[in-house]
């Protein structure tokens, strides 16, 4: 049984995923390998495989409809995981409409298109808004994501303006309870929730940092579990990340459906159960 690992040529940064699970998938006899998406030579090597999972391809948001594309190739050739239909429709931040077009709350966010004119003032206004963030719609890690307060409006229309002459961009509301309550990441495994951790706030130029495995309550496990019930029986893992608003109500800042670091290092269960999930997917080809 074969599976192959999907990463890019260039990482931006190191998988800290990546080690453990090599070993962890060597260790239950599979036939484990690293391949590239953006790498031409491996495309045969891709489809020769079992499975593909796809992982640390952090570079898509460059090429997203090249990304997009590539998968759907992968998927006829082989069963490639999460599956293309799910890749097509995560691959941009306008998912978030659709959750909340199902009645899940998500961070308020105004959605600016490419080459639209939007006045920032004028959002901070009838929006009530003291601060936002200002992120491309398809984006990864903190690529050009910059917090803005009132007061540096003119500095946020500069920033909004310079996205949207050649991406599609979005503003959101600042949810100062990533500083307190923090921005949850709850790690989904093959139809459950193993574990979650703590993020601090990120921006361009950042590092991130994450909490060792800290408790779910039961409002975030319901939470997370109703944002992905419509597609949960496609997927082989999911993170969902959230945050509590001035109210303390839930809300979803991502739904990460492609190439989430899934916290491996934080839980032993959550990597058996990953494992496990592929091993049996493995033995039903």
């Amino acid at each position: 049984m074969r599976v192959a690992i999907a990463t890019c040529k260039n990482p931006p940064e190191p998988d800290p995923d990546a080690a453990i699970l090599l070993d962890a998938l060597r260790g239950a006899d599979l036939v484990a390998t690293v391949l590239a998406w953006d790498d031409e030579a491996a495309l045969d090597a891709f489809r020769e495989v079992d499975l593909v999972v796809l992982r640390s391809t952090w570079n898509y948001y460059e090429r997203v409809d090249e990304f997009v594309a590539w998968v759907a190739k992968i998927g006829a050739a082989t069963t490639i995981l999460n599956p293309p239909s799910i890749v097509d429709w995560n691959a941009k931040k306008t998912y978030l409409l659709d959750l909340a077009k199902r009645g899940v709350d998500i961070v308020p966010t105004e959605f600016v298109l490419r080459g639209e004119s939007r006045d920032v003032a004028k959002v901070f206004a009838t929006r009530g808004w003291d601060e936002v963030v200002i992120k491309p719609v398809v984006s990864a890690g903190s690529f050009r994501t910059e917090r803005f307060s009132l007061g540096a409006v003119h500095a946020a229309q500069a920033f909004l303006d310079g996205l949207v002459e050649d991406r599609d961009a979005m503003v959101q509301r600042w949810m100062p309870s990533v500083e307190t309550y923090g921005e949850r990441s709850l790690v989904w495994i093959d139809g459950e929730i193993t574990h979650a951790i703590r993020k601090t706030p990120r921006f361009a130029g950042g590092v991130e940092q994450v909490s060792g495995e800290i408790a779910v309550a039961d409002d975030e496990r319901a939470f997370a579990e109703r944002a992905l019930a419509p597609f949960a029986s496609e997927l082989l893992y999911a993170r969902v990340d959230m945050v509590r608003d001035t109210e303390g109500v839930l809300r979803i800042m991502e739904l990460e459906l492609i190439e989430p670091s899934l916290f491996f290092r934080q839980s032993s269960v959550a990597l058996a159960r990953f494992v496990a999930a592929i091993n049996r997917r493995l033995r039903r080809t």
